[in-house]
């Protein structure tokens, strides 16, 4: 699978580019800890897989986690034990997933066209906003995109460049390991459709497979099947073994129905039109959404010709988006794994493109507006001191100088404004990359952490620790994962999903029983009008949210909180 190189100048170039890949999405990689919403969840349940040896049970706090299954997990576990460093370890695997999912699309390129069309599919991919963004993350996706593409790889290999049947069994079994990260990795057994459909109509440059194979294919999905047995074999097993505690029944339930069918035929959340893809392939895949103009009627050309080579990867992609807006329920991530194929696909006219003038002028144009409003935006926030920096600044609790980010913010508009203004039209392919380079270097070394404290609730609960004694204990209430994790102390929850009036009622039982030594730490709406503020610690302001502790010469005896400010709480954005 790895590329096969036959000159020095072919091993250079793809190196160099792994090289600027791995600069561009590790830099920062360190400097963070994991951010709301959805990074502490994942962190927090491998953390305590490490500390607790359940490894096929995900937890958050002392609950079961049954929203996703737990492969991320295991990877951020994995890469702790390997690193011995949360701030490193939780980002790894986005990290590797990214490269390996450059790895296979230059692969791809380079064997269905040549090694100049890998390096371009693999650039462009690289230079799209969406998937840098993404992978500097620690969540499910980037991971499900790799294992996608992988399956894609797969499929491909077989369907363009076969019969290659140990490929597409390969390709399968990614799918299958896709299945147990999330439960949309079957995305590339789509691939099916397009090529029974090529293959029917006799297209240029698809597998000419003989009859009597049928077993073979079906073998593809025995594959499939095994990956999931990995994971669903042992966890049914142990749950069955558990079979006197209600919440692993209910965590069966929930993962292999609730998170999967349900969540895809009746969405509760993230309600959007059928339309909400248009606007993210259009403008989140920005730069190599510029080329649409060149690439929309080459394809059309390409695919009059017969070519399988395009049909296929255009075809799944289209797949996939009608797949995902046929839900209520949308994100913008969910379409990532569509973005390297679209990247392939567009990788064999790009020579051509790059050269024409229009394109260029595209580039320019899209890095100097870009650059005008970061740089605009930084200087007057720096000179003005506008209001809405202050309420924002407020809303996320910085603490820090706002100065400094918003240098950082002209800085990076000005590298990118004197890359456009250096290089002009004949160098616009290096201005658009340097550009976006200089834009992910700048947060990842110069924002973001400063961003931290604030943003993971280190600073928070830094906070929460310093009252803390010899012997003291806390009790979390109305908690967010980002609280546990990052509190640098054995801590008592009273539920996560459980509703905040049951919490602290139980929290306040807690605590009455050892009342000199016990802490509460609550979100200031679970708590109301039933625990004193004069006698309570306010931590202050962390992601959105207002946090105090108290000990129970606080409680107002007998109080029971506003059940209503918990649906509240729901619509605060993380």
């Amino acid at each position: 699978m790895f590329p096969l190189h036959t000159s020095p100048q072919d091993r250079r170039r793809f190196w160099l580019l792994m090289l600027v890949a791995l600069v561009v999405i590790g830099a920062g990689m360190g400097m963070r800890d994991p951010w709301p919403s959805d990074e502490p969840r994942f962190t927090l349940a491998a953390k305590q897989m490490v500390e607790g040896g359940d490894w096929l049970f995900p937890h958050r706090g002392s609950e079961l986690y049954a929203d996703k299954p737990p492969v991320l997990m295991w990877t951020e576990a994995a890469s702790y034990e390997l690193m011995r460093n949360w701030r490193i370890a939780f980002l790894l695997p986005s990290l590797l997933a990214a490269l390996g999912t450059l790895v296979l699309i230059y692969d791809l390129g380079r064997r269905l066209w040549n090694r100049q069309v890998g390096l371009y599919a693999a650039a462009g991919l690289l230079l799209a906003f969406q998937f840098v963004y993404q992978v500097k993350r620690a969540q499910i996706d980037p991971l499900v995109m790799f294992l996608i593409t992988a399956g894609n790889w797969g499929l491909l290999r077989h369907m363009l460049l076969g019969p290659h049947w140990r490929a597409y069994w390969l390709g399968c079994f990614c799918a299958g390991l896709g299945v147990i990260t999330k439960g949309v990795g079957f995305l590339p057994l789509l691939l099916l459709v397009p090529y029974a459909f090529a293959a029917r109509r006799g297209w240029d440059g698809v597998a000419r497979i003989g009859k009597g194979q049928a077993m073979r294919w079906w073998l593809g999905l025995l594959a499939v099947l095994a990956a999931i047995a990995l994971w669903l074999v042992p966890m049914l097993l142990a749950a069955r073994a558990h079979s006197d505690n209600p919440a692993y029944a209910a965590y069966v339930r929930d993962i292999l129905f609730h998170q999967t069918a349900d969540r895809y035929a009746k969405s509760w959340g993230h309600l959007h039109s059928p339309f909400y893809y248009v606007p993210i392939v259009l403008f989140s895949w920005l730069p190599l959404s510029l080329t649409y103009p060149g690439t929309l009627p080459r394809w059309w050309r390409a695919l009059k010709a017969r070519d399988a080579r395009v049909l296929l990867p255009l075809a799944w992609a289209a797949l996939v988006l009608v797949f995902f807006s046929i839900p209520a329920g949308k994100r913008d991530v969910y379409i990532l794994p569509v973005l390297p194929m679209v990247a392939l696909a567009s990788a064999p006219f790009m020579d051509e493109l790059l050269r024409t003038r229009w394109l260029r002028a595209a580039g320019l144009i899209f890095m100097g507006l870009f650059g005008t409003l970061l740089l605009a935006a930084g200087a007057y926030a720096l000179l003005a001191h506008p209001p809405a920096a202050a309420r924002w600044a407020a809303q996320r609790g910085f603490d820090g100088g706002t100065q400094a980010l918003f240098g950082w913010l002209a800085a990076i508009g000005a590298v990118q404004l004197v890359l456009v203004a250096a290089l002009r039209l004949r160098g616009a392919v290096w201005a658009v990359s340097g550009g976006m380079a200089a834009l992910w270097l700048g947060w990842s070394i110069g924002i973001a952490p400063q961003l931290n404290d604030s943003s993971s609730a280190a600073g928070l609960m830094a906070k929460a620790a310093a009252q803390l004694g010899p012997g003291d204990q806390i009790g979390l209430v109305a908690w967010k994962e980002q609280n546990l994790l990052m509190l640098d102390h054995p801590a008592t929850d009273f539920g996560f999903t459980r509703q905040w009036t049951q919490q602290y009622a139980n929290a306040v039982a807690w605590q009455a029983r050892d009342p000199a030594h016990r802490w509460l730490f609550v979100q200031e709406p679970a708590m109301g009008a039933c625990v004193r503020r004069d006698r309570a610690i306010d931590l202050g302001h962390a992601n959105r949210r207002e946090w105090w502790m108290f000990k129970a010469n606080a409680v107002i005896p007998g109080c029971v909180p506003d059940p209503s400010a918990e649906a509240a709480d729901a619509k605060v954005p993380e």
